[in-house]
């Protein structure tokens, strides 16, 4: 399996910086580009794709979820987050189906991926005619859109090449217009360190003040430049209860009062718990910020008054605060102080 042609453009992409605070993209060097040196042996790559958007999606889903995103009290978290984790849900099929072909044609060395290694999925995907690449990065196929999971397995089998289907953006820039932080550079081109997505989930510091504004009221994730891709009129619900949404329709508000032991309960087996409590609490105060601009809801300022984060969260909610003067400034006189570190 050759991905020497993707070589040059993701060298670029690294040079640029674009990668951000990931670093392991750039950690593993050529492996992630030639997967004979990843996993010794690989003749070929079985790729494979899982539809996410839920069952009971409705046939306006993609004018719903734009709604709830003009609806400033309301948390958004991207679609493919409201259930369970797919990095468990791939996992486990595509091991059932290294099981079956081993139990048809004997013993064969493998590997299992599901984004937990130095893999080019979409490139592999694309090579694999399952899709092409589309102007915002990401796999689109013209019956389902790219509301799908990628998962790869390493093979040392020499069976046939697929052949790549053409693509089919054409002049279409929806996704690149729509971007709230213009982080689609150009056509195929990401800066992930603008990328609401990564900002919310990657991103282990405080979230740029540049682009709080328009992080708006979405918490993981951001689905912007696929609810405008006019190819997800065609996406496809899963068939699988995993993908029902456990959570996805919650007020700001309601989140925010969430303890840590009430997240950690609330998002066992869910993708959104890697985040972690700490970064979870920033990304609520940006957008409980946002929602105390754009309404001027007292329980949203009275809320952020009274949280008694320090750390991370705090310069959040301190922004957030900030964010409708001068009324702001009477509800922070009143907030209380963060307790004292405890001593020993």
């Amino acid at each position: 399996m050759d991905l020497a042609a993707a070589e040059p453009g993701f060298e670029a992409w690294l040079a640029a910086g674009f990668h951000g605070d990931m670093h392991y993209m750039a950690a593993h060097g050529t492996r992630r580009l030639r997967p004979a040196e990843l996993v010794p042996g690989t003749v070929r790559v079985i790729t494979a794709r899982m539809d996410y958007l839920p069952r009971d999606a409705a046939p306006d889903w993609i004018d719903q979820e734009q709604a709830r995103q003009q609806a400033p009290g309301d948390a958004v978290i991207s679609v493919y987050a409201r259930g369970r984790d797919y990095h468990k849900v791939l996992r486990q099929r595509l091991q059932r189906l290294v099981d079956q072909l081993a139990a048809a044609i004997g013993p064969f060395g493998h590997r299992v991926f599901t984004d937990s290694a130095p893999v080019l999925e979409v490139e592999l995907a694309a090579r694999a005619g399952l899709g092409w690449r589309g102007k915002h990065t990401l796999a689109l196929r013209r019956d389902a859109g790219s509301m799908f999971f990628l998962g790869e397995i390493f093979v040392d089998l020499p069976l046939p090449v697929s052949t790549p289907v053409s693509a089919h953006c054409g002049s279409c820039t929806a996704c690149l217009d729509a971007c709230p932080t213009q982080a689609i550079v150009a056509p195929y081109r990401l800066d992930a360190r603008r990328c609401i997505s990564y900002l919310t989930i990657e991103h282990p510091g405080p979230i740029p003040v540049e682009f709080r504004v328009a992080m708006g009221n979405r918490v993981y994730g951001c689905d912007d430049c696929q609810l405008v891709c006019p190819w997800n009129r065609w996406a496809q619900r899963s068939p699988l209860a995993d993908f029902d949404a456990r959570l996805g329709h919650e007020t700001l508000l309601a989140l925010w009062a969430w303890d840590e032991p009430m997240f950690l309960r609330r998002t066992e087996g869910s993708a959104i718990r890697r985040i972690g409590f700490e970064r979870w609490r920033r990304n609520l105060a940006v957008a409980l910020g946002n929602a105390w601009r754009a309404t001027g809801e007292r329980a949203v300022a009275q809320a952020l008054a009274q949280a008694t984060d320090a750390g991370l969260a705090r310069e959040h909610i301190d922004w957030a605060l900030a964010q409708r003067d001068p009324a702001a400034e009477s509800v922070s006189a009143a907030r209380p102080a963060p307790p004292a570190p405890r001593a020993g």
